[in-house]
């Protein structure tokens, strides 16, 4: 196989991939057996006038024996070279257990999960979002697939590590798109994911694993030596050997038991703040120009950042939802909380992000669950801001910088429900 990196072609090019591939190689295209994306982005910058441009890393599959020639006519060339052989990754170590670890918050094991499995879930989110009642154990944030069901399905990390194509992988096995493999920005959305992790959770239990609804870890118990056991529902026992807890942001309640328990943690830096939306059109404008529409290309996104030269404090662009919406995402009730979400098209015509802003334990208190209180306060205030009902507070930008409130000019109506 041979790598060609940086393979720039304009967005209209309606040539194939074998054939680009075969005359990037000086090559008659008979000669090309076959193309696999190894990584497609987009480049918008325009300069000098050249088009927005497709940019792609192939591995190519050449017919006979000419790949070291190919090789040897092209070896100055610093993009092409023989396609690197896929390394397996270290295997992780399994220690020996007495019992199967236990995964509180959604995982490979013995599952406790306090929500509900992902369709009565997506039923109790909607019947939320329709103006009923909020189920404080399934919504946004509790249930099977955790917050990620219900968002845009980014499938994004500073981490490298060899592992995550085996998570690709299993995510691509499970159903979602093939493409997730090779595209700049992965992303799923949330209808395929709902799909998504009832497959995952079928494998789990056909693998040996159990999962469990309804069951809330609400004890811990800890011997000399470490966990012992969990408490589920404040009644029944389950020994453990090595309990991980996968809960997330919003389970403040277990954050108050495990400290209860002696559990170490520390108050740790943080970001906050809120939703905005903006007609789809105008990010693609921006980005694509006269292409903006151009049905080969998707949709546009963006990411912001500013950072303050008196006080070093960030401001930033977070979880970008392109086409998407803005969710009620509370999981207590008497609080409002919003969050991004986008399904697969990503084609509701309107975008948003998170704006956010740095705050740290200086800003909110040294206690370990101190910035957990500030949140639970401001979610309490927007609450009441919004009419103790769970709508929420909106304005637009203008009066948000100046401080104010009261027009209602906005380029595009608010997506959040209720």
């Amino acid at each position: 196989m041979i790598r060609i990196r940086n393979l720039a072609v304009p967005f209209t090019e309606r040539a194939s991939l074998e054939d680009l591939a075969a005359k990037r190689l000086m090559l008659p295209p008979q000669q090309i057996a076959g193309v696999v994306i190894v990584r497609k982005a987009v480049d918008a910058r325009r300069y000098h006038g050249a088009p927005i441009q497709f940019v792609y890393i192939l591995d190519v599959k050449l017919e006979g024996k000419v790949e070291k020639k190919v090789l040897q006519k092209l070896r100055r060339d610093r993009n092409v070279e023989e396609a690197p052989v896929p390394q397996a990754p270290a295997p992780i170590p399994a220690p020996h257990l007495e019992r199967r670890p236990v995964i509180v918050g959604f995982g490979p094991a013995l599952v406790l999960e306090r929500g509900n499995d992902v369709d009565t879930r997506h039923e109790d989110i909607e019947r939320f979002w329709q103006g009923g009642a909020l189920n404080p154990q399934s919504n946004v944030q509790f249930g099977e697939g955790g917050a990620g069901t219900f968002s845009d399905g980014k499938l994004t990390t500073r981490i490298n590590d060899a592992h995550m194509k085996d998570v690709i992988e299993a995510f691509v096995a499970a159903g979602a798109p093939e493409e997730i493999r090779y595209l700049h920005k992965p992303h799923i959305g949330t209808d395929i994911l709902r799909e998504v992790v009832r497959n995952i959770r079928k494998e789990i239990i056909r693998l040996g694993g159990t999962v469990r609804f309804g069951a809330q870890v609400t004890d811990l118990e800890l011997g000399e030596e470490g966990v012992e056991a969990v408490i589920v529902n404040d009644e029944e026992r389950i020994e453990a050997d090595v309990v991980f807890f996968g809960i997330g942001h919003s389970a403040r309640d277990t954050y108050r038991m495990l400290l209860s328990r002696g559990v170490a943690m520390e108050a740790k830096p943080f970001a906050m703040g809120v939703r905005i939306e903006h007609p789809q059109s105008f990010i693609d404008r921006a980005q694509y120009g006269e292409n903006a529409g151009n049905p080969r290309l998707p949709v546009a996104d963006y990411a912001l950042t500013y950072k303050d030269p008196a006080t070093g404090r960030g401001a930033y662009s977070f979880c970008m939802c392109p086409g998407g919406f803005v969710v009620a995402a509370a999981s207590e009730k008497e609080r409002v909380v919003t969050n991004g979400m986008s399904n697969y098209r990503r084609d509701s015509g309107i975008a948003n992000s998170a704006l956010l802003v740095q705050v740290a334990p200086a800003d909110f208190g040294q206690e370990v669950l101190a910035g957990m209180a500030l949140q639970q306060e401001l979610e309490g205030l927007a609450f009441a801001l919004g009419g103790r009902d769970y709508f929420a507070p909106v304005q637009t930008v203008g009066d948000f910088l100046k401080g104010r409130s009261g027009s209602t000019d906005f380029l595009t109506k608010p997506t959040y429900a209720p």
